[in-house]
């Protein structure tokens, strides 16, 4: 009997987990100040919102089991008030704005202060060999333009490369049943790796005198992106968290913006409400990341073991089914169980 009503408490506090990972919005930033041990971590817009849940479930998994000396999860958000202290004994720090500000901050501040980085690319060329990539989950990303504006439904990555190279500057030029227009291309911030990924797909242009550089990536919020000529970058995954699972605030919202396809392949199964698979498996597909010390992550010490219990391919992240629900209902693909937790470096 006893181990009966067990299985059953168990499977109701699973539903119950369950049901609030598919709840709305997370609360920004950590609602305490976390502690020298804890993991913390800041970096990319894309997976921030993410990584606010992440940090709740896996915070309520640690007390669910009795469990208050482990190190904690917490994660800062992209956006907000700035400096920040991102724990107890850290310097105050600008607070990054997407993984090329993470990633700098990562490297050059007080180490202890930061835990990791959340990566929406993977290792580039010049980031330093002691930073590890450890895999996450799968995104892909698009183009937007706001709804019922000039912009077609279609546009193929040649045609992209032509608008953000200033080549093609007016909606005539790719078809003359358009509107007599200028384009305006739009680009997120210089260290986004959504703006990294999304230039590599259409062929690495050199930008034109045309674009313009500056919204926070997947903020279709940003007033100057209310306009019928604009044409922006944006994740998928988190458009159709947006979109989908209403995990949109007053301030991370596609707004006027619709994501559109490329080359003839609609960014999302509409049906499924997940990333469509065929893009993803094309150049615009990408995995998602978190950034560690590689000498931290191989260390035997309890720090060691507490970054490896998070994004291992045996940790929290990767096998819990709370997490899983996550990452699919903040519109991000998961990866087979074997590449959870993988890692890589430049």
């Amino acid at each position: 009997m006893r181990r009966t009503m067990g299985k059953l408490l168990a499977v109701v506090a699973l539903a119950g987990s369950l049901v609030a990972a598919t709840a709305g919005p997370a609360l920004a930033d950590p609602p305490v100040l976390p502690q020298p041990q804890d993991i913390v971590g800041v970096g990319s817009h894309t997976t921030g919102p993410l990584f606010n849940a992440f940090s709740a479930a896996y915070n309520s998994y640690l007390t669910g089991l009795g469990d208050t000396t482990s190190p904690r999860l917490y994660s800062w958000d992209s956006t907000g008030p700035s400096p920040i202290t991102t724990k107890a004994g850290a310097p105050a720090i600008v607070r990054p704005y997407d993984v090329g500000t993470g990633l700098a901050a990562f490297n050059s501040v007080f180490p202890a202060g930061i835990d990791f980085v959340r990566a929406d690319r993977g290792p580039q060329s010049g980031d330093p060999t002691t930073d590890l990539f450890v895999a996450l989950a799968k995104d892909a990303v698009s183009w937007t333009a706001t709804s019922g504006g000039h912009a077609p439904a279609n546009l193929t990555a040649a045609q992209l490369k032509n608008i953000y190279s200033c080549t093609i500057t007016n909606w005539r030029q790719i078809d003359p049943s358009l509107a007599n227009a200028t384009i305006k291309p739009f680009l997120p911030t210089a260290g986004s790796g959504t703006r990294s990924i999304f230039l590599a797909a259409i062929g690495n242009p050199t930008s034109g005198p045309c674009v313009t550089t500056g919204p926070q990536e997947n903020q279709g919020t940003d007033p100057v992106l209310n306009d019928p000529d604009v044409v922006f970058p944006y994740s998928v995954g988190h458009y159709i968290g947006q979109v989908y699972y209403g995990r949109a605030t007053t301030t991370d919202a596609p707004g006027p913006l619709t994501v559109r396809s490329v080359n003839g392949i609609a960014p999302v199964n509409t049906t499924a409400q997940t990333i469509n698979a065929a893009l993803a498996a094309t150049a615009f597909g990408r995995v998602l990341y978190d950034v560690v010390r590689q000498a931290e992550w191989t260390a035997t010490d309890a720090h060691g073991q507490a970054l490896r219990n998070v994004f291992g391919n045996l940790g929290w992240i990767c096998r819990n089914s709370v997490a899983t629900v996550l990452i699919k209902t903040h519109g991000f693909l998961t990866l087979p169980v074997a590449a959870c937790g993988s890692n890589t470096h430049s």
